[in-house]
């Protein structure tokens, strides 16, 4: 039993968050003049994707409101002579429009955005833009890779150079992923290294692919093939590095990035690579070793993680290590960045702009855009290095600065304005807030002003006359006041006041003390038998006034309650306990304001006493859903799916059914894709082109199926032609001048790209004339004038806006029959008893018929009745109508 507390890096980050809000700047209302200020612009590396339409982003906020203009590779970028280009209305975000055509490449540049009014100009940054690359991978023929038995081997993917660079994995090439492990792995580089190469390593082949970021496309290398020389016995070795070569390095690393170092060896046994810096520890809070120990990476590096590292790589037979000497250097970063100056005419004030870097980066001012040695000379304004002194300033000093900041790896641009005003206080939040907080707990009353001269602020409480600053109060520059440890007492009205020499403003703040959240019984630690019950106390006491939730975790996740388990507001009980049950409990008790969190540890032990029916009583039940489908490894024709299992209920499950649904010629309607054992949570899914999936799972035992799990999210291949046809052509007469020709129209997943539609071509078997056709988006057309039964020769082929099909086979098909034009001629009768008769007919010929010959009838007169007898039949052929019948 332990009661949890949050981390203690969560208190760090609230206490400095809450610090960081308390030393923001203050800011002018937007209904009093000011110089603009960018709010939103473009990143510095702007990558975008030659598909779309360029968007540059360059917002700004200003009183009055700014107007804007580019620069294009320093000089002036002028819009109206483009007609691609154009500027968003109240805005200086530029679009750029390759609808009516242009190639993206010719706008590549580096952009800077100018925000005006009369006030003053702000900047942006220099905005680098860059047209997204996916270049094809070279065609190239790979002769298989004949290596000996326990020898090393690198395979080198060397992938076509897009911008950004792209994502490298290896797979076979029927797309399973090749299996990694100590010996054989992926180095950063993308190649695949063998540390020594084995016989079962020629049982797959091994492509390297790409995968482009804003394309969503995957390149795939043609695949190595490996031929491997055996011998009667492997040598062992010595490691020997493969990457990198020799035995020393060196690398330089940016401040605030990540610092990647690799080693791969090779060697029989397969080597082990241990990591350590010369002179002290390798940083624990900071440092993690990837790639089966190969690589370690060093995360948000700074000057102190400077120095030499080494990697060891030792197996039975020996040991060797390469140093890496590390050097750190840094773009230029703030210790003090410039901020807007609100000045009263008369006063004084600065701006400072102080950064580091390493080199140490230069400074440079600028005032409205122009280098600040070039603007008109100013005697109240004083240069002095990383600062600017203001001295008795006057409406005429409005302006806004800019401080430039860079060496050989960047810059910084910051703009800071200097707004002369003379205006009384005024309160900038809503009145009579009510503010509610825990009892013990640190809290902010929050009291935004605004005034100029900027107002000296004081916090009263319950109208008593006594200011609230010291002891248990602390009330900081923007206004806020800060209770360090709130009591009972605290509760009441707080009132702020702003005063400066052109009046005053005040607002009032109601706080509400609350009791805190506390679990009193804790649930205990056990240990219990398999099949037996277990109960888990967790008893609450919370300030009325609030709303409760208790919530349960198992090994530290959200706990799903299956049917063998009860949850009261009080206790968790678990019925006929099994194996996987064991773990950790956590208890979460929650408000709107706060929680509590008690942990306890469930044992479950192998009931080797208990009878062995003891587990078969427990009721048996179809399985819970599965849960939280993900799509992983996506590719053109395939993807894999992943799903965490439900609960069982007693029942192994025995096979997991995956389902998909488009949205596109069934949207709405399931159907069955494939059936994967019990035992497995993951599988590679193949795909056809085209479709726009989703999956869901369906977990199956011997009770039963479980409920469909929830959708995955969607995921559309790429189109193709058609590969197959439509399936089931006729051709049959419907009338005597006609001829219909249907198919089984195709599903989603042959369809393979959008408007799928059929091309039907037919023409007379015995002429050879040359082939009708028609384009049908149905699955029948209706030939027309036809002559009486006569054969056609049919195909149907399958067309989207990919391509065609393949040529369709030839099927034959009749037009309508009609009544036979001609009788059977020189009737014969020949008695033969007193019961019997032989009758003899000359058959008809096959032009009178017009249609499939199906039978003679033999109509005898008798008395008031007709009586009709078939005597011969004859079956089979092509043919829809009347039946041909004949009376002799």
């Amino acid at each position: 039993m332990a009661r949890q507390q949050a981390p203690p890096w969560v208190h760090a980050v609230v206490l400095l968050l809450f610090l960081l809000s308390l030393g923001g700047a203050i800011e002018i209302p937007m209904d009093l003049t000011q110089p603009p200020t960018i709010t939103k612009q473009s990143v510095k590396d702007h990558i975008v994707d030659p598909r779309d339409n360029i968007l540059i982003e360059c917002e700004a906020k200003g009183n009055p409101a700014p107007s804007f203009h580019w620069t294009r590779n320093s000089r002036f970028f002028n819009i109206a002579k483009d007609p691609r280009v154009s500027m968003r209305r109240r805005s200086g975000t530029l679009v750029i429009d390759f609808r009516s055509g242009g190639r993206p490449e010719e706008y590549e540049g580096e952009y800077q955005c100018f925000a005006r009014n009369k006030f003053g100009t702000a900047l942006s940054n220099r905005i680098r833009l860059q047209v997204s690359k996916s270049p094809l991978w070279p065609k190239e023929n790979l002769d298989p890779v004949v290596v000996q038995e326990g020898a090393p081997l690198t395979l080198q993917c060397n992938p076509p150079p897009g911008l950004p660079s792209p994502v490298i994995f290896w797979m076979s090439s029927s797309m399973e992923p090749i299996t990694q492990d100590k010996r054989v792995s992926q180095g950063h580089n993308g190649d695949l290294y063998f540390s020594n190469v084995m016989l079962q390593d020629m049982q797959t082949d091994y492509s390297c692919n790409a995968r482009f970021h804003f394309t969503h496309t995957i390149q795939q290398k043609n695949p190595f093939t490996l031929k491997v020389l055996t011998t009667r016995g492997v040598a062992e070795r010595t490691p020997s590095f493969m990457y990198p070569q020799g035995t020393s390095s060196s690398q330089m690393v940016l401040r605030g990035m990540d610092l990647l170092l690799e080693c791969i060896a090779s060697g029989v046994p397969t080597p082990d690579i241990a990591w350590y810096k010369k002179g002290g520890d390798l940083p624990s809070d900071k440092a993690k070793f990837e790639n089966f120990n190969k690589a370690l990476r060093i995360t948000n590096v700074s000057e102190e993680d400077s120095g030499e590292y080494f990697c060891l790589a030792s197996n039975k037979m020996g040991s060797i290590r390469h140093t890496i000497s590390v050097r750190v250097k840094a773009a230029p970063y703030w210790l003090d960045e410039p901020k807007n100056l609100i000045l009263a005419p008369g006063e004084d004030g600065r701006l400072v702009c102080r950064a580091n870097g390493n080199p140490k980066p230069t400074v440079q001012w600028m005032v409205n855009g122009e280098p600040l040695q070039s603007a008109p000379p100013n005697p109240n304004r004083e240069v002095a290095g990383d600062t600017i002194i203001f001295r008795d300033t006057q409406i005429s000093s409005r302006a806004v600065y800019q401080c430039n900041t860079s060496n050989e790896h960047g810059y910084l641009l910051a703009n800071a304005f200097v707004s002369v005003l003379d205006v009384p206080p005024r309160m900038l939040s809503p009145r009579n807030q009510l503010i509610r907080v825990i009892l013990y707990n640190r809290t902010r009353l929050d009291c935004p002003f605004f005034g100029s001269p900027i107002p000296t602020l004081r916090w009263f409480k319950n109208g008593q006359g006594s200011n609230l600053d010291g002891g248990n109060y602390h009330v900081y520059e923007n206004g806020s006041l800060e209770i360090k440890m709130i009591r009972k007492e605290d509760q009441g009205i707080y009132t702020c006041v702003a005063t400066n020499i052109l009046g005053k403003a005040e607002n009032q703040v109601r706080l509400e003390v609350k009791d805190p959240t506390r679990i009193y019984r804790m649930p205990e630690d056990q240990v219990a038998k398999k099949g037996t019950t277990v109960q888990l106390e967790c008893r609450v006491k919370h300030d009325p006034s609030l709303r409760l939730t208790v919530s349960w975790l198992k090994d530290d996740e959200p706990l799903h309650i299956g049917n063998r388990m009860k949850k009261e507001d009080d206790s968790l009980t678990i019925f006929g306990v099994a194996e996987r049950d064991q773990g950790s409990y956590t208890c979460m008790a929650s408000t709107e304001l706060d929680q509590d969190l008690a942990k306890a540890h469930l044992t479950v032990l192998a009931d080797q006493a208990a009878p062995t029916n003891r587990l078969a009583a427990l009721p048996k039940g179809r399985p819970e859903r599965p849960r939280d489908l993900e799509l992983t490894d996506l590719a053109e024709r395939s993807v894999r799916l992943t799903w965490i299992p439900g609960d069982d209920n007693n029942s192994p499950i025995t096979d997991y059914v995956v389902q998909f649904e488009e949205d596109q010629f069934q949207p709405g309607v399931w159907h069955d894709h494939s059936k994967f054992p019990g035992s497995v949570n993951s599988a590679v899914l193949q795909l056809s082109p085209y479709v726009n999936y989703q999956f869901r799972v369906i977990a199956v035992n011997e009770v039963g199926s479980s409920h469909p799990s929830l959708p995955s999210e969607r995921y559309r291949t790429s189109g193709a032609p058609p590969e197959s046809n439509p399936g089931d052509v006729k051709g049959e007469g419907t009338r005597k001048n006609n001829m219909e020709i249907t198919w089984t129209p195709m599903n989603a997943t042959s369809a393979f790209g959008p408007n799928l539609r059929y091309i039907v071509k037919w023409r007379r078997r015995e002429t050879r004339e040359t082939w009708n056709n028609v384009t049908v988006w149905g699955s029948r057309y209706v030939v027309g004038q036809t002559p009486v039964y006569v054969p056609y020769e049919i195909r149907v082929q399958a067309e989207n806006d990919f391509g065609k099909g393949p040529e369709p086979d030839t099927v034959i098909g009749y037009s309508g029959e009609d009544y036979p034009r001609a009788a059977p001629t020189e009737v014969k009768i020949r008695v033969m008893n007193s019961t019997a008769i032989s009758l003899q007919w000359n058959r008809v010929y096959s032009d009178t018929v017009q249609g499939q010959l199906r039978e003679y009838r033999v109509r005898k007169p008798v008395p008031t009745l007709l009586t009709t007898c078939s005597l011969t039949r004859a079956r089979g052929g092509f043919g829809k109508g009347p039946r041909v019948i004949y009376g002799i």
